[in-house]
């Protein structure tokens, strides 16, 4: 006789599955862009190889980077680099391990997973490599700084909105751009049994914190954001209630979502 999903102490994933009438239940699978999709920084691609002044070499030191990028962006308008050039830029950064293989999984089973992306990038590039690698119309939504060409074709940049967050930069807060979400979402009667996390940087360990018990945190293995729940774990047990599962390839986090599909009750 098969054991219930809740009788290795998982909730029912398929409650309802294949009963008249029902749809299957959903859940959302949230992404950050770079160095988590992609294996770089998508500033720094677009920035390597380029001959930038001294003042726009190194990132701030406690200044906005946001406002950094828009400078470096309008530098390189200035200097000729054209909309193309730029497009080819993001399109070619590599995918990050084992994201092809993740993105197979989740192209087979759409009725299940919602996939959102929020990222501190830019609409532009995030757009233009989601859509070179196939997989745009994987995802719901994308949440980033809007980007786009002026007149002269030079790429400008702006701050996502304003938030009161102490913690993330002033451009973005992912924890609210989670939250709201969340709360749009119930608004439309789409109510996610669980919420899959994944993510490296800092600023994916403040919307990661919101995270249930049920839900799980993808880190990424020695990153920023892998660090922060080690690091809040042994200040205080119990602080992060997520169930947590770094990852250095994301073939793993298919694999543990395949694992909990084969679950069925």
């Amino acid at each position: 006789m098969r054991r219930c999903c809740q009788g290795v102490g998982l909730p029912c994933l398929f409650k309802g599955v294949g009963m008249a009438g029902t749809r299957p239940p959903r859940f959302l699978l949230v992404f950050d862009f770079d160095e988590t999709i992609v294996d770089e920084n998508s500033d720094d691609s677009v920035a390597r190889g380029r001959a930038l002044p001294e003042e726009l070499r190194q990132s701030p030191r406690g200044g906005s980077y946001n406002e950094h990028m828009r400078r470096v962006l309008a530098f390189l308008g200035e200097q000729g680099v054209r909309p193309a050039e730029l497009r080819a830029v993001y399109e070619n950064i590599p995918l990050s391990p084992g994201m092809a293989e993740l993105f197979q999984l989740l192209s087979k089973h759409q009725e299940l997973f919602e996939l959102v992306l929020i990222s501190d990038a830019n609409t532009f590039g995030v757009e233009a490599k989601l859509r070179a690698a196939g997989v745009r119309s994987l995802f719901r939504k994308v949440f980033s700084n809007p980007a786009g060409f002026d007149r002269r074709g030079v790429l400008t940049l702006g701050p996502y909105h304003s938030h009161k967050c102490p913690r993330c930069p002033a451009n973005m807060c992912k924890r609210k751009i989670l939250g709201e979400y969340l709360a749009e979402r119930a608004r439309e009667d789409v109510e996610f049994q669980r919420v899959f996390y994944v993510g490296d940087g800092a600023n994916d360990f403040c919307p990661a914190g919101t995270l249930r018990e049920a839900d799980v945190a993808f880190p990424r293995k020695g990153y920023p954001m892998h660090r922060l729940i080690q690091e809040s774990q042994e200040k205080q047990p119990g602080a992060f209630p997520a169930a947590v599962v770094p990852w250095e390839s994301a073939a793993e986090v298919a694999r543990y979502l395949q694992e909990l599909l084969r679950r069925k009750c």
